[in-house]
């Protein structure tokens, strides 16, 4: 597919068969016919047991491709890995909205993750973090030989950072932060593998003991942030006024960014798209979550990560920042045929790269779910697309499926029971 004509905007692409949708796909990334293959079946399981211990079978989650996406001008489809009804739909739909305000703008901070050194038994805790400063750059040296090849890069250790907690369970204890660049790695094994090399020169200048030394999760140095402009008009949903939706959006984000319960919920609507990235690119789909969750946190309260407002025009607004440690080298993106092929289809070359779209897709869930919430409510849409769940656990058969999801839509009650008895009625004739 020319280059120059490609668009994430594919009209009707959810009505299309299975086939015709891997076909376009596969035009739009140039696959080749093993990577089309692997968007079948990715991985079998004499890989699968070069990944994990005690692998005994494989498990399998849908792979979908988000829609619409307009990310720094450039445009994006979007592998998404997950089992939730309704999560690529709402992604492609907002990105549909934000395209309409020219997409999403992002950006980054440098790849730089923590690694944490515990010392404890230290005598004096303020004179051992002078001491420890003052050894800065011999430390920083000793982190740079255990990765020559992120150093080759560009990346490697930056800074050195030694904090005392003078109050703990365990008594006070001096904190070593190793600042480490790791340029296209989520970076866990380089870092920690850094910090197990500064432990005996730390014990030595600090006069403690070291214990623990790990990256931290909190990657609050590695920073992703996103924007986005919804014109009013384009809000405009059924009965409702572009003018009401907009007013709607910004109350509902009030409401979670005073309170921690309605948060909880606000933020997993933007985790909803952010993990699906994660995962279906390889990455830590854990860690990143941590991080975001403690990140929202980061006040002393926990609140909400994005944030919605209306401009002098009355469009709408949205941002979200969070920390992403992706990266798209190293991990199960090397070993694992599916990631390779999502980054393939994402386009992306660098961590910083990935981790633009993936904030954007962040904050493109939160958009979808709140706008739901603020209009129709969530379930409208939502339980629709969970009735198709229902009616294959009930039993449904492929040419029986849409004739179950409709009789239940039609009645308003979306259960199994009630599938069950549909195509008993059906099968009767």
């Amino acid at each position: 597919m020319d280059t120059a004509t490609k668009s994430s905007r594919l009209a009707g692409f959810y009505k299309q068969s299975l086939d015709e949708r891997i076909d376009r796909v596969a035009r739009w990334a140039n696959l080749t016919a093993g990577e089309t293959a692997a968007l079948r079946g990715a991985m079998g399981l004499d890989r699968a047991d070069q990944m994990i211990e005690n692998v005994v079978g494989l498990h399998a989650l849908p792979l979908g491709i988000a829609v619409n996406f307009l990310v720094n001008g450039r445009e994006v489809l979007v592998p998404m890995v997950v089992e939730e009804p309704s999560v690529v739909a709402g992604a492609s739909y907002a990105a549909k909205l934000a395209r309409a305000g020219g997409g999403f703008q992002a950006s980054t901070t440098p790849p730089e993750m923590i690694g944490q050194i515990q010392v404890l038994d230290v005598i004096d805790p303020e004179s051992a973090r002078s001491d420890l400063l003052a050894v800065r750059e011999e430390l920083l040296s000793l982190a740079n030989g255990t990765d020559p090849v992120i150093v080759g890069l560009g990346g490697g250790a930056r800074d050195l950072e030694v904090r005392v907690l003078q109050d703990t369970a365990a008594g006070p204890m001096l904190v070593v932060h190793l600042i480490f660049d790791c340029v296209d790695v989520m970076g866990a094994n380089a870092v920690n593998t850094a910090c197990e090399a500064l432990a005996p020169k730390v014990e030595q200048v600090a006069g403690g003991r070291v214990l623990l030394r790990i990256l931290s999760n909190l990657a609050d140095r590695r920073l992703a942030r996103a924007r986005c402009t919804v014109p009013m008009d384009a809000l405009a949903s059924g009965d409702f006024s572009g003018e009401e939706v907009a007013r709607s959006i910004v109350e509902a984000w009030a409401f979670a960014a005073a309170d921690p319960y309605r948060a909880a919920t606000h933020n997993k609507g933007i985790m909803n798209g952010v993990d699906a990235v994660a995962l279906a690119t390889g990455n830590d789909w854990r860690a990143v979550e941590a991080g975001a969750h403690a990140y929202a946190a980061r006040s002393g309260r926990y609140t909400a990560l994005s944030t919605w407002a209306r401009d002098d025009s009355g469009d709408l607004v949205g941002t979200l920042e969070m920390p992403l440690a992706l990266g798209v080298v190293g991990g199960a993106t090397r070993v694992h045929p599916g990631a390779q092929v999502a980054l393939k289809i994402l386009g992306v070359q660098t961590a910083r790269e990935l981790a633009e779209i993936v904030v954007s897709v962040g904050l493109a869930q939160n958009l979808a779910a709140i706008r739901a919430l603020a209009t129709e409510g969530i379930q409208r849409g939502h339980m629709r697309l969970h009735a198709r769940q229902v009616a294959v656990a009930a039993g449904a058969r492929e040419d029986e499926v849409d004739w179950v999801v409709q009789r239940m839509a039609d009645a308003g009650v979306i259960r199994l029971d009630r599938a069950g008895a549909i195509l008993t009625e059906i099968r009767k004739g």
